[in-house]
C-alpha cells in the first residue's frame, strides 16, 4: 500500500497562470490499479490518500502517473515516477520526494521474450562453408495494454555486423504468444563473430495510427561459441538512443510514503505450531495472555497485525469468540455508555476489518444502486452558504439531500435480513455484553451495534465507495461533497445517543433488533405489528399416514416473536411455536405424504408439516422462517428429509424418533459469501510481524517477570511499557511458546534466502527455487 501525499512545482510544465485539475494513478507496470481523487485548480495538489493492495503477479515497475484532467478530451499525462521492483525496499518506510519523469513510448517498456538461438555450419553447392543462424522467438509475456486493450504486436529481427545490418525481417505476433523461426546464411571472418549481434524489436501494430515501440533485446552471437544452441528469457529494454529529457525537474515532483514487503511462503507443515497457537487464542483466559492479543500489543501499528489475524481466525470460525473476548476487555475500561466502542482498540479494528472482508457483497447489494444514481447524477446537495456556487438554490439542494438520505436510510433498514451471519453473530454478542456492562441504560444495546453498523460500516462506504469496490474510481469533487454530506447525516441518524424518541430512533431500534433476531414489536415503515399471514394446510399432529382429514386448512401468522396458526382470521391461536424454539426449516420429500410443496418446521416438540399453495409460496416461507430464526443458539446441522411414520424415519429407517438427522441442513443459515483465504500466507505474515517485533516481545517478557516477583504496591502502567498484562504467569508462558516457534521457523527461512540469492538474471533460464512466494504491500499512517 502507498500513501500519496502531494505534488508540487507543476507550473513550469503547465505554463504561468494555468491552474489545472490533477489526479494520480498507481500502476503495476502499465496496468492501473488505483486512482486518487481530483484536486481542482492547483499546481501543488495535496492528495493524502492511502492505498493498500496485495500484488497478485510478477512486475517490473511500480509507477505513479500525474494527470491533468480534461473533461472534453483525453486526460493529459504530466509525468510519472517509476520505481523498479528491486529498488522498492530502498524506499520502504520513508517519505521521499521523487522528480517526475517524462512519459514517452521508450519509457513505457515492459515484458519479456523467450528466445532460442542456433548456429549451424553449412556447405553450399559451390563447396564453401557458411554459417546458418536460426532465431526462434518462442513466446512473449507481460506486454503492456494499449488503450486498455491487449496489444497487436509484431517483431523485427536483425543481424547487426560491425558496421551495418546483415539481415532483417518482420513477423506478426498473435495474442502475446508466438513462434517464429528466421534462418540467415552469412559469411564472416572468425574473429568478427565476436562483433555480431542479434537485435529483436517489438512493435504494436497501430493499423490506422502510428505503430508503438514496445521494446528491444540485443543478444551477442558469441553466446553460441561454446554451444550450438542457446535458450533463455530476455527482458525487453528501452532504446539506447531513447529520448531523454535534460530537464526532468521542470515537470515537478511527487511526495510518496511507500511501505513494501515480500513474504516467502514455505510449505504448510512449517506453520502448524504457530497456527495452532494462534487458533487457541479465543480459549485462553484471560484473553490478554493469548498469542493473538500479544501480537496486537507488540506491533508498532496494530493495523499490521489485524488483517492477517482476522483472516486466519475467520477462516477457522474463531473470529467471533476472539472479537467478543477482546471487546469485553474494552468494555471494562469504558465508563460512559455514550462512548462505547468509539476508540481504535484491537477489538474495534478487528471488527472493522471483519466487516470489510465479509460485508463486501452486503454493501454491494445494499448501497451500490443508490451510489451509482448519486455519482451519475449532477444534482447538488450543498447546503453550506459559503460553498454554494453561483445559481445554486439552497432549498432545491436541501430537497436533493433529503431525498438521497431517505432513500439510502430506508434501504439500509430494509437490508437487515441480508447481513452476513458472522456479522450478526458478532453484533449479538456485543449487545449482550453492553447490556451486562450498563444494565441501567436501556439504549446501550442499540448504540453498541449501531456504532459499528452505521458509523464504521455504512457511513464509511458511502463517503469512500471506490475503497469498497462500489465504484471504479474516486468520485469527482462535487460528488465527494454530496457523499460526505450524506455520510455525516447517516452517522448522526445512526448514533443512538444523539436521537430523541422519534420515528428515526424507531427505525434504528427495528433495524438493530431485526439484525439480531430480537422480538420486534413494530414494523418501522407502518408502525404496526410486524407479521406475515397466509392460508396453508398443516398435518394434524399424531395422525396416521392414511386419511384426508390429516391435512386441515389453517391461517398461519408469523411475527418476529412466534409462528401461530388459527381456524379463522382473527381467531385465537390453536398452536404456537416461539421463534426462539425453531431449530431448522427444510423442505419435506413429496414421498412422505404424496403431496407437493411441503416443508417442515423443526422445533422443540414434534416437527410441524405444512403444505403451501405452490412452490414459490413454499420457498418464500422457508426463506423468511430461516432468516427470522437464523441467530437461534441451538440450530440443527442435520435433519431428516422425510417424515417419521409408523415407528421409523422414512428416509433412513431409523426407529428412534430422536435419531440424529441423516442429511445436512441446507436452509438453516443464510449462505455467506465464501472468502478465499490462504492460511499459510496469513500465518507467514504473522511470523514476519513477530520477527520484526522481537525486541518489544522481549520487553513484554521482562515486564511479566517483574510483575510476578514484585510484591509492593501496584505500579503505574508506564513501569511495564504500557502492556496489558492481566495474568503475568500465563502471559509469560505464551511468550515463551511464541519465541520457541519463531526460532524454529527462522532456520528454513534462512535456508530459503540463501537458495534464492541466486535469482534470475538477464538472459538466464529463470529461478530454480522450489518454494512458492507471494508479495504483500502496505503503508503506515
Amino acid at each position: 500500500m502507498w500513501n500519496e501525499s502531494e505534488a508540487k512545482n507543476l507550473l513550469p510544465y503547465l505554463g504561468p497562470n494555468k491552474m489545472r485539475d490533477c489526479f494520480c494513478t498507481i500502476n503495476l507496470d502499465q496496468e492501473e490499479v488505483y486512482r486518487t481523487q481530483v484536486v481542482e485548480k492547483s499546481l501543488s495538489p495535496f492528495f493524502s490518500e492511502e492505498f493498500y493492495f496485495e500484488i497478485p503477479r510478477t512486475f517490473q515497475y511500480l509507477s505513479f502517473y500525474v494527470y491533468d484532467k480534461n473533461v472534453l478530451q483525453r486526460d493529459l499525462r504530466i509525468g510519472k515516477v517509476a520505481i523498479k521492483k528491486e529498488d522498492l525496499c530502498n524506499h520502504s518506510g520513508k517519505e521521499t520526494w521523487f522528480s517526475l519523469q517524462p512519459v514517452d513510448s521508450n519509457s513505457e517498456v515492459q515484458g519479456k521474450v523467450h528466445l532460442e538461438l542456433k548456429l549451424n555450419e553449412l556447405i553450399t553447392e559451390n563447396g564453401t562453408v557458411c554459417q546458418q543462424l536460426v532465431v526462434h522467438i518462442m513466446a512473449c509475456h507481460g506486454l503492456p495494454l494499449i488503450n486498455g486493450q491487449s496489444c497487436d504486436p509484431y517483431a523485427t529481427v536483425s543481424l547487426v555486423g560491425p558496421s551495418s545490418f546483415l539481415s532483417s525481417c518482420r513477423k506478426k505476433i498473435f495474442k502475446n504468444f508466438f513462434s517464429y523461426t528466421r534462418k540467415s546464411q552469412f559469411q564472416v571472418e572468425e574473429e568478427d563473430i565476436e562483433k555480431l549481434e542479434i537485435r529483436i524489436d517489438l512493435w504494436n501494430n497501430g493499423n490506422l495510427v502510428q505503430d508503438i515501440f514496445l521494446g528491444e533485446i540485443k543478444v551477442p552471437v558469441n553466446v553460441l561459441r561454446n554451444d550450438s544452441s542457446h535458450q533463455a528469457w530476455y527482458l525487453l529494454q528501452p532504446r539506447d538512443n531513447g529520448n531523454k529529457s535534460s530537464k526532468t525537474d521542470d515537470l515537478g515532483s511527487l511526495r510518496l510514503n511507500i511501505c513494501y514487503t515480500e513474504d516467502y511462503v514455505l510449505p504448510s507443515e512449517y506453520y502448524g505450531p504457530l497456527k495452532t497457537l494462534l487458533l487457541k487464542s479465543p480459549d485462553v483466559q484471560p484473553i490478554s495472555a493469548s498469542a493473538a492479543y500479544i501480537l496486537g500489543e507488540i506491533c508498532r501499528d496494530k493495523n499490521d497485525a489485524v488483517l492477517p489475524l482476522v483472516r486466519l481466525l475467520l477462516h477457522h470460525d474463531k473470529l467471533v469468540p476472539f472479537a467478543t473476548a477482546v471487546a469485553e476487555l474494552d468494555l471494562k475500561d469504558t465508563q460512559d455508555a455514550n462512548t462505547i466502542f468509539r476508540g481504535n482498540s484491537l477489538a474495534t479494528r478487528c471488527l472493522d476489518e471483519m466487516m470489510k472482508i465479509v460485508g463486501g457483497h452486503y454493501l454491494k447489494v445494499t448501497l451500490k444502486p443508490i451510489l451509482d444514481e448519486i455519482c451519475e447524477s449532477s444534482k447538488s446537495c450543498e447546503i453550506d452558504p459559503i460553498k454554494l456556487k453561483e445559481g445554486d438554490n439552497v432549498e432545491n439542494n436541501k430537497e436533493n439531500l433529503r431525498y438521497y438520505v431517505d432513500k439510502l436510510f430506508s434501504t439500509i433498514v430494509k437490508s437487515s435480513m441480508s447481513c452476513p451471519t458472522v456479522m450478526c453473530d458478532t453484533f449479538y454478542s456485543l449487545r449482550q455484553m453492553a447490556t451486562q456492562r450498563f444494565p441501567n441504560d436501556p439504549h446501550v444495546q442499540y448504540s453498541a451495534v449501531s456504532s459499528f453498523v452505521f458509523l464504521r460500516f455504512f457511513a464509511v462506504a458511502v463517503v469512500s465507495p471506490h475503497t469498497f469496490h462500489l465504484r471504479p474510481h474516486h468520485p469527482d469533487p462535487q460528488t465527494i461533497r454530496t457523499l460526505t454530506l450524506i455520510s455525516k447525516t447517516i452517522q448522526t441518524l445512526g448514533s443512538w445517543g444523539s436521537l430523541s424518541k422519534s420515528k428515526v430512533s424507531l427505525y434504528i431500534f427495528c433495524f438493530v433488533f431485526t439484525l439480531l433476531n430480537v422480538v420486534i414489536p413494530y414494523d418501522p415503515f407502518s408502525l404496526t405489528p410486524f407479521q406475515i399471514k397466509n392460508k396453508m394446510y398443516k398435518r394434524a399432529q399424531g395422525r396416521t399416514r392414511i386419511g384426508k382429514k390429516n391435512f386441515k386448512k389453517r391461517w398461519f401468522c408469523l411475527t418476529s416473536r412466534e409462528l401461530t396458526y388459527h381456524k379463522q382470521p382473527g381467531s385465537y391461536a390453536i398452536y404456537t411455536i416461539p421463534v426462539k424454539n425453531i431449530l431448522a426449516v427444510e423442505k419435506l420429500e413429496e414421498s412422505s405424504f404424496n403431496k407437493k410443496n411441503m416443508f417442515q418446521v423443526i422445533h422443540m416438540e414434534k416437527p410441524l408439516y405444512v403444505q403451501a399453495n405452490n412452490c414459490v409460496e413454499a420457498n418464500e416461507w422457508i426463506d423468511v422462517l430461516c432468516r427470522v430464526s437464523r441467530c437461534n443458539q441451538n440450530r440443527l446441522s442435520f435433519y431428516h428429509p422425510s417424515a417419521y411414520l409408523n415407528g421409523n424415519w422414512l428416509c433412513c429407517l431409523e426407529t428412534s424418533e430422536n435419531a440424529l438427522g441423516c442429511q445436512p441442513c441446507t436452509a438453516g443459515v443464510p449462505a455467506d459469501i465464501q472468502i478465499d483465504i490462504d492460511e499459510d500466507r496469513e500465518t507467514e505474515r504473522i511470523y514476519s510481524l513477530f520477527t520484526l517485533s522481537l525486541l518489544k516481545l522481549q520487553k513484554m517478557e521482562e515486564a511479566c517477570g517483574t510483575i510476578a516477583v514484585y510484591q509492593g504496591p501496584q505500579k503505574e502502567p508506564d513501569d511495564y511499557s504500557n502492556f496489558v498484562i492481566e495474568d503475568s504467569v500465563t502471559t509469560f508462558k505464551t511468550i515463551q511458546q511464541i519465541k520457541s516457534i519463531i526460532e524454529k521457523l527462522d532456520e528454513p527461512h534462512e535456508k530459503y534466502r540463501k537458495k534464492r540469492s541466486s535469482s534470475a538474471k538477464y538472459g538466464s533460464n529463470g529461478d530454480s527455487s522450489s518454494f512458492q512466494y507471494f508479495i504483500r504491500s502496505f503503508v503506515h499512517h
